[in-house]
C-alpha cells in the first residue's frame, strides 16, 4: 500500500438478539455497537421510523455527519492554503431520503449550511468562495452518488 492508499477498519456488533434472533420483524432490535480500536464505542440503531432506538445514532445521521465533517475537514485546509484564518465553524447539515414502493431507498440530496466566522473582514468574500474548493477536494462529497449543496454565510470575529 503506497502513500496514496489509507485503509480504515471497524467493527459493527449487533447487540439486539431478544433470544428469539429475528424470528419476527418487530422481534429484535436494532441496536449495535460500532468498534474503532482506541475510541469509545459508538452506539447504532435504526431510525426510529425503522424499529430503531432515538437515543442512538443511526447510519442515516452518520451519513450526514461524515458529509459534514469531511466538508468543515477540507474547507479548513483550503482555508490555509488561501491564507484566510477561521476563528469558528459550525453547519446545520440536513439531507433528504426517498423511500422507494419496494422497501429500498436512498439519499436523494444533502444540503450543508455551515457558517464561518472569519479574522479579515477583507477576506469574506474568497472566504465564501472557498466552499466550492473545498466540496472538490472532500473525500465523503467525492464518494457519494447524490449532489450535496452548500448554503455557506461567512461572519466576521
Amino acid at each position: 500500500m503506497g502513500l496514496s492508499e489509507h485503509r480504515y477498519g471497524l467493527t459493527v456488533q449487533w447487540t439486539g438478539n431478544s433470544g428469539e434472533g429475528t424470528s419476527s420483524y418487530r422481534g429484535y432490535s436494532r441496536d449495535h455497537d460500532i468498534l474503532i480500536p482506541g475510541l469509545p464505542v459508538l452506539k447504532g440503531s435504526a431510525d426510529p421510523t425503522f424499529h430503531g432506538d432515538k437515543e442512538r445514532y443511526n447510519p442515516e445521521q452518520l451519513l450526514l455527519a461524515a458529509l459534514s465533517q469531511c466538508h468543515m475537514l477540507s474547507y479548513l485546509h483550503v482555508a490555509v492554503k488561501h491564507g484566510v484564518v477561521v476563528t469558528d465553524y459550525r453547519d446545520e447539515a440536513s439531507g433528504m431520503l426517498k423511500l422507494n414502493r419496494d422497501g429500498s431507498g436512498q439519499f436523494e440530496s444533502v444540503t450543508l449550511r455551515p457558517t464561518v466566522t472569519v479574522a479579515d473582514p477583507a477576506q469574506v468574500e474568497l472566504a465564501g468562495r472557498l466552499h466550492h474548493e473545498a466540496n472538490q477536494v472532500c473525500f465523503i462529497a467525492r464518494s457519494v452518488n447524490f449532489p450535496v449543496g452548500h448554503e455557506p454565510v461567512t461572519l466576521t470575529a
